[in-house]
């Protein structure tokens, strides 16, 4: 994958990249999003342990299409409040290689249940 930032526009506010082309011929995963929920339906409190799931979740997706988180090339992130940005971003970042996929987070209002505060959908690709 390669990464593109042009220097004429400025640089990420956070640890993203502006963007990432796909080569020719790579196989290509679209996940769904994915909320802060365990197998046995456990929803832990907080944006990181919400978003470490989150990407846990995305991790066994990933490994089950004979991927890994170095694979993803794009992530959609959505949290309720902006309190909530620091505790994402944390956890996002330990789960992202280098360079960082390209990244859009939102705030929005809630999710289908009001215990979630933060759902995340990945793009991946692999030549």
């Amino acid at each position: 994958m390669k990464t593109i930032t042009p220097a004429g526009i400025a640089p990420p506010f956070a640890r993203y990249s502006h963007a990432v082309e796909i080569p020719p011929g790579a196989r290509t995963l679209v996940c769904s999003g994915q909320l802060g929920i365990s197998a046995d339906m456990e929803v832990p409190e907080g944006a990181e342990a919400q978003t470490a799931l989150c990407f846990e979740n995305i991790g066994a997706i990933l490994r089950e299409a004979g991927m890994d988180y170095a694979d993803i090339v794009r992530i959609n992130a959505f949290v309720t409040d902006r309190a909530h940005l620091a505790g994402y971003m944390a956890a996002r970042d330990r789960f992202t290689g280098s360079p960082p996929p390209a990244s859009t987070l939102m705030i929005v209002s809630g999710f289908a249940r009001p215990e979630f505060v933060v759902e995340i959908e990945v793009i991946a690709a692999r030549a």
